[in-house]
């Protein structure tokens, strides 16, 4: 396609001529794939989708609010199963906005309108300090929503963090409390806070992708996603400004959220963090390559079987939830790199990998899967030069140890008792020892 057939670039009007965008009612934190494949997918289906805008902030780098801007924020959803894919317009993000555009947020959190505010920031963007966080600046903003009388707002995480509502709960009082102690009393006052599990596998979009929409759509689109079919929300919490008819679109709202958590923490995000670590060891780029690799689809199943003793309740359908992933990760034609999934592993590991060995250590059993996840990010983090993980300098110091000592060193980031226990450490090095050496039989 030369640059003279090139269709027209996507737009409201192109996608939905004569209709116009639904008012801004919610601000998201973290524009980004996840975002648009997961929360603006569910809202746009939403039965009152009409009056439920979405003003999206970037977190890191304005490029994606910048292109989406360019498309009245609406872009292309590409649904990709094992056998084909199909299209659907998006429409919900109604403005996409530079994160660094602190009046901006501060003006939308401030409206009346305004009720809900939605965050996928990134486990590691909990415990961030700074004024440029995107948690500083959320509570910036509802310095302003108190200052303006405008009411009441939830704030719904989004992000893999166990008790991912209370961990954002306590992260924004802390700031408040630290800036001010009476926007502390009134967030207490007037702010709930959501918690949630999330699950949609998106990988990052290629220049590929974006040909092929140009191609079966008639148009460009440069903000286009794809995701696998499957996708679920579970919520728990109270939105006392009102919120979108998300069970429309297939949510589920429940009083007691943390099984549905442990479920996906454990066994879909603990079976990534072994497959991109053990993976990208083994010479592998997706999560499809690594699941038909023996070695790494034994860690997984080993951990699962692990995992599922402390997951109970019929409603979750462990085996059920298990085969599904099986399915899932096994689409090739979903091409979820390891690398995405293996940054942040500090961070990550304390939420998949620990709860797991904790309760089958207190059970009197080794934790062997679990203590396997660890050993191979060690394995990982030992050979890779660049981490992308918030401790980098810390793993580089430890890096510098040889041997037990480089173990013991990397452990103590994730948990200082880990290294403590003489038994557990010298089990773990022994089986990062091992993934080393297989290393160079893959």
């Amino acid at each position: 396609m030369s640059a003279g057939q090139l269709p027209a670039r996507l737009s409201r009007a192109i996608a939905f001529p004569g209709q116009a965008a639904p008012p801004v009612r919610m601000v998201h934190l973290g524009l980004g794939a996840f975002h648009r494949s997961h929360q603006a997918w569910y809202t746009h289906h939403a039965g009152d989708a009409s009056e439920w805008g979405i003003a999206a902030f970037t977190g890191r780098r304005p490029r994606a609010a910048d292109i989406l801007a360019e498309q009245d924020g609406v872009f292309t959803l590409v649904e990709r199963s094992g056998a084909a894919d199909s299209f659907e317009v998006i429409g919900s993000i109604v403005e996409a906005v530079d994160g660094a555009d602190v009046k901006r947020l501060a003006e939308l959190i401030a409206a009346p309108a305004t009720v809900v505010v939605t965050l996928t920031i990134t486990e590691a963007a909990y415990a961030a300090a700074g004024d440029e966080t995107p948690l500083a600046r959320l509570v910036a903003a509802l310095a302003a929503r108190k200052d303006a009388d405008a009411g009441p707002i939830a704030v719904v995480s989004c992000d893999n963090l166990a008790g991912n509502g209370t961990v954002a709960r306590k992260a924004v009082q802390a700031i408040a409390e630290a800036a001010d102690p009476a926007l502390g009393q009134w967030i207490r006052a007037n702010v709930s806070f959501v918690g949630t599990s999330v699950d949609r596998i998106t990988p990052r979009t290629t220049p590929a992708d974006l040909v092929e929409v140009a191609e079966q759509c008639g148009y460009r689109d440069e903000a286009a996603v794809v995701a696998e079919p499957f996708r679920n929300w579970v919520l728990s919490g109270d939105f006392p400004g009102g919120r979108p008819r998300w069970e429309d679109s297939g949510a589920v709202f429940v009083d007691d959220l943390e099984p549905y958590e442990n479920r996906k923490l454990w066994l879909l995000n603990g079976a990534h963090s072994i497959l991109a670590y053990a993976g990208l060891v083994r010479g592998h780029t997706t999560v499809a390559e690594a699941l038909a690799d023996e070695v790494c689809r034994a860690a997984v199943e080993a951990f699962w079987d692990e995992a599922s003793r402390h997951l109970s309740g019929e409603a979750l359908d462990v085996p059920g939830y298990r085969q599904a992933l099986l399915e899932r990760f096994g689409n090739s034609r979903i091409a979820h790199h390891l690398s995405q999934i293996a940054t942040d592993g500090s961070t990550k590991l304390r939420m998949r990998a620990l709860p797991v060995l904790a309760a089958e250590r207190a059970q009197g059993r080794s934790g062997d899967g679990a203590a396997r996840m660890i050993a191979s990010w060690i394995a990982y983090v030992s050979a890779t030069e660049d981490v992308q993980d918030p401790l980098a300098e810390d793993i580089r110091t430890a890096k510098t140890h040889d041997g037990e000592q480089r173990t013991a060193a990397l452990l103590a980031l994730i948990n200082p008792g880990l290294a403590e226990d003489t038994a557990l450490l010298s089990h773990i090095h022994r089986q990062q020892s091992a993934i080393d050496a297989a290393r160079t039989h893959a």
